[in-house]
């Protein structure tokens, strides 16, 4: 008997919980990255920025392979909660070791130990990956991609939110508490609070739906394997270009905005990382509006490619901070590739494999970024006297690669639907 689970209503709590203490984490990070990296030579001052990020970002992204994988197949065993569950428990004690830092007054490279503790219990790929495979184990093939994005909508508000409340609640303190601690005591409450709540009453409930659905999906994989595997490779090297492409950009870009002409304080910075969640929203519409215009999956993903290969060429040669929100504003259905993306993913394999599916996904993008963040940040720090903005052009070549094997996959796909139809007249 196939089953599917009813969960979708009581993740959403959750997901916003836990995204508006990652908002304030993020932005508390940057301001004391900057504050304790402060030097009268500002291109000094931006290698020592740039070079934490790196090491921190590099960090992040190795430590989490092994334990994600592992949660992952916990998860697809049955236990959907444990992969969403122990991250949660490792974002708590690592945004912890912040607060400590700011209040005690640590060096700034006892930091490191942040993305190590978060790492070793899953870290963002584990956690994310958890949260898509209980989305799509709720939801049918149809109504898959605008489920996904309407959880990545609710992600959104919450960063959102989040970011906008963020650069204010740095700058409170008291004589007792210094500047940033008040915001990064949040960020740690909200975490505790999004633990509770998943490990005690995140409910996930099993009803015998949809089991005619499911078999006949099951049946499609299974007489299309050959051409399912290649969907799959092709959707993954799109997927891993096009995160390089936005990783890179948007890392470079941390460091960008705290330097002239923007020069950005702690204000500015919860602004501008609200743009980049209102984004969610923007995209989550287009979704809404490409489904009901019948525009095929791949072809939303190739609009978001569009958009964003747009807006990162043009913040190459932002020079003001209005500039910087009109940039912003063109990248509005960047977004969509990477949650459709996953989508098509998941037609592609059985419910049974949706958890180490989106691991190894998420997984192969930290791979890539080893290799591409080390390269972003020479570029950038080699062209900091010269052209600052040239590392924002080559995140939009990196798009456009992206593009190529999306393309292949639509044209695929729908020469296997043109034929299906055939047979079936």
């Amino acid at each position: 008997m196939v089953v599917m689970m009813s969960c979708r209503k009581y993740i959403a709590p959750l997901v916003f919980c836990a995204q508006v203490a990652s908002s304030f984490f993020d932005t508390a990070l940057q301001m004391v990255a900057k504050e304790r990296c402060a030097n009268p030579d500002k291109d000094t001052e931006q290698k020592a920025i740039t070079n934490f990020n790196m090491t921190f970002n590099m960090v992040l992204k190795f430590m989490p392979i092994v334990p994600a994988i592992i949660l992952a197949k916990i998860g697809d065993k049955g236990y959907r909660k444990v992969p969403i569950v122990v991250p949660l428990v490792g974002y708590f004690l690592s945004r912890g070791l912040l607060l400590l830092d700011i209040v005690l007054e640590w060096p700034l490279q006892v930091l490191y130990a942040v993305p190590v503790i978060h790492g070793l219990c899953g870290g963002f790929a584990s956690y994310w990956a958890g949260v898509m495979a209980l989305v799509s184990v709720c939801s049918g093939a149809e109504e898959r991609s605008v489920r996904i994005m309407r959880t990545e909508l609710v992600y959104g508000i919450a960063g959102f939110i989040g970011s906008l409340a963020s650069g204010h609640l740095f700058n409170l303190y008291t004589v007792d508490l210094k500047q940033g601690a008040i915001l990064s005591s949040f960020s740690v409450l909200l975490y505790f609070l999004s633990l509770l709540y998943a490990a005690f009453f995140l409910q996930v409930d099993f009803s015998e739906l949809g089991e005619r659905q499911e078999r006949r999906e099951s049946v499609g994989i299974i007489n299309h394997e050959a051409r399912d595997k290649i969907n799959i490779a092709l959707l993954f090297v799109g997927g891993i270009l096009y995160d390089i492409a936005v990783a890179g950009g948007i890392e470079m870009l941390a460091a960008y905005v705290l330097k002239d002409p923007l020069n950005w304080g702690a204000t500015e910075v919860g602004y501008g990382n609200a743009a980049g969640s209102l984004l969610f929203i923007t995209s989550f519409l287009g979704v809404k509006m490409f489904t009901r215009c019948s525009v095929r999956d791949e072809s939303m993903i190739m609009i978001g490619m569009v958009s964003f290969a747009a807006g990162i060429y043009f913040m190459a040669f932002v020079t003001t901070t209005p500039m910087y929100f009109l940039a912003r504003s063109i990248t509005l259905f960047a977004l969509i590739p990477m949650p459709t993306i996953r989508s098509l993913l998941s037609k592609q394999v059985k419910g049974t494999s949706y958890g180490i599916t989106f691991v190894m996904l998420q997984l192969s993008f930290k791979l890539a970024s080893l290799v591409t963040t080390p390269i972003y940040t020479e570029i950038y720090q080699a062209t900091l006297d010269t052209f600052p903005g040239f590392v924002f052009i080559l995140s939009s070549i990196f798009t456009v690669l992206s593009m190529i094997p999306i393309s292949i996959v639509g044209c695929r796909s729908a020469r296997h639907d043109g034929y299906e139809r055939i047979q079936g007249n």
